[in-house]
């Protein structure tokens, strides 16, 4: 990326942004991860996922933080898959005993 594209993308960020950083980082993730005309995501570190890829959805949510937008945000809750007998409750360490 020239210096001269580094200063386009400077004026063309929203008067909302709170955190010009943050922007600046996820607009280049999000670039990178462009869709390959295929269904899938471009960028090798993708290989095999379909787009919209991780990084991309990632790089959005920090396009809206980095302009304040935080609100419903937050991922699902994910349900583990415990495979069979196992239980979710958390593990309790052993007391230590002492010698009598």
């Amino acid at each position: 990326m020239s210096e001269t594209h580094r200063s386009d993308a400077v004026t063309d960020r929203p008067d909302e942004v709170t955190d010009p950083l943050l922007w600046k980082l996820a607009l280049e993730v999000a670039d990178a991860h462009e869709p390959d005309g295929q269904g899938g995501c471009q960028n090798l570190l993708c290989a095999g996922e379909p787009w919209p890829c991780t990084a991309w959805n990632n790089a959005q949510r920090a396009l809206r933080a980095a302009q304040g937008d935080v609100a419903d945000d937050t991922p699902a809750p994910v349900t583990p898959n415990f495979p069979a007998g196992w239980s979710a409750a958390p593990i309790v360490p052993a007391t230590r005993r002492t010698a009598a």
